[in-house]
């Protein structure tokens, strides 16, 4: 299987800083001490001003103010934290990364508490440890909540609209194949 990136790989890809605002981290942080930025709040509102948002504001004020653990740690020491008390149900999410990684230009963005399955445009699915009998398969698909859909307020981020929720490897079967197959065709 694809080795799973970490946040501090991703660092770049996904603050598109250079690319949005002409100036890589190190000039960012040239202009933060100019402007004598002391606190989080400050820095913050000086960056919105800039319009520097989203990942790479959040890189900013980390490169600021420090980078939390889950920072530092590699994609793969997220996944087995992840799965450190639950272990009978690693296989699960294994099965629906092999899944996801058959699909082209699909990558692994591990994080904290969950892991997201990004395509070429956008992330499609994210997979989290929901209980300690349940991994929810989480999917960016407009469907209603209906049959083996539920909602999914709280699996990855706010796009994840909708999940499978998940109790062995069997339930990873055709029918949740072509679910991924069809968020991942959707968001394309």
């Amino acid at each position: 299987m694809a080795r799973a990136r970490s946040w501090a790989e991703m660092k770049e890809w996904m603050a598109g800083l250079v690319a949005r605002s002409g100036a890589d981290v190190a000039e960012w942080n040239r202009r933060i001490d100019a402007a004598g930025i002391t606190d989080e709040p400050a820095l913050r509102a000086f960056l919105d001003e800039q319009g520097v948002t989203g990942y790479a504001q959040m890189l900013l004020v980390f490169e600021r103010f420090g980078y939390p653990d889950f920072f530092t740690r590699t994609g793969e020491e997220l996944i087995d934290a992840q799965y450190a008390d639950r272990t009978h149900l690693r296989p699960v999410y294994d099965a629906v990364e092999l899944l996801a990684l058959g699909l082209a230009g699909t990558h692994v963005q591990a994080r904290k508490g969950y892991v997201s399955f990004v395509g070429p445009r956008r992330t499609f699915a994210a997979v989290q440890p929901s209980t300690r009998a349940r991994v929810d398969l989480g999917l960016r698909l407009d469907d209603p909540p209906g049959g083996r859909l539920a909602t999914a307020p709280s699996v990855g981020n706010a796009a994840i609209r909708v999940r499978v929720p998940l109790g062995s490897v069997e339930d990873v079967d055709d029918e949740v194949a072509d679910l991924v197959r069809r968020a991942y065709a959707e968001n394309l």
